[in-house]
């Protein structure tokens, strides 16, 4: 699986999912723009692919700002010339959002989790996904990549914002995918399940940890490294007959129907 002579942008790439898919996908030959809001961090990744050798770019941008996106897409064409590639990845909270928890039931929850959490989760990537498909449209070729999650597939207590963010960001792909078939641009999702990134080790007790271990069939949290070896498939041409897919990464933990066992576990 090789990227040669060919150029993507990650979101959210300093860290986690997106670091370890900016990283893979410069370590088989591609150039990458390392985008995150966190500028040192997307120093410090685009370094990292650099020093081995790497082509990359760091951008500081905030997804949900419309003239951001904008920013971060032409600061990659003058970069790479093209764009055969982009990993749409970024999500996260304010540190202090002024009103509600992410975590509430539906009863309880604010306008402002519910806005904030659909404007990063799944409007910023549908505005990420139409500026990109104005480059590959012309070139006729391009792969889009979508961060979904589990959580877009089942239900989940006390996150009724993302659950609903990623379920969007799973059919705008599958839109995507199939108005876009004919210009030669692909649009897949990863719906990853627990994994062992800042924001979720970040947000969770030692004791939920333990719980998502338990549920698990393979027993432990995914890696990002395990993620992005999914995205950079899809993103490759061995995936050239893929497009409109959501892959299931999550240990298994969605196979079960959650029944009880008819034998011991």
């Amino acid at each position: 699986m090789r990227f040669d002579g060919k150029f993507g942008l990650v979101t959210g790439a300093g860290s986690g999912i997106g670091r370890a898919t900016a990283i893979g996908f410069a370590q088989r030959g591609g150039g990458v723009a390392v985008v995150d809001l966190n500028g040192a961090n997307a120093e410090k990744v685009a370094n990292e692919i650099k020093a081995s050798g790497g082509k990359a770019s760091a951008i500081v941008a905030d997804v949900t700002r419309p003239a951001d996106i904008d920013m971060m897409f032409s600061r990659t064409l003058d970069a790479f010339g093209r764009l055969d590639f982009v990993h749409n990845n970024a999500f996260g909270f304010p540190a202090a959002l002024r009103t509600g928890s992410p975590v509430t039931a539906v009863a309880d929850a604010s306008d402002e989790v519910w806005n904030h959490t659909l404007e990063v989760g799944l409007t910023a990537v549908f505005r990420s996904t139409r500026r990109a498909l104005l480059i590959m449209r012309s070139q006729r070729s391009g792969a889009i990549v979508n961060t979904a999650s589990i959580s877009g597939l089942r239900a989940d207590y006390g996150i009724a914002a993302y659950n609903a963010a990623k379920a969007g960001v799973i059919n705008l792909t599958r839109v995507t995918a199939i108005e876009n078939a004919r210009f030669g641009v692909r649009c897949n999702c990863i719906c990853p399940g627990a994994i062992e990134t800042p924001l979720l080790v970040g947000s969770a007790t030692p004791e939920m940890i333990d719980k998502f271990k338990e549920v698990i069939p393979l027993g432990r949290l995914g890696r990002p490294e395990e993620m992005a070896n999914v995205v950079l498939f899809l993103a490759s041409d061995l995936a050239s007959f893929v497009t409109g897919a959501a892959f299931v990464a999550d240990g298994g933990q969605t196979a079960k129907t959650g029944s009880p066992s008819f034998l011991p576990e």
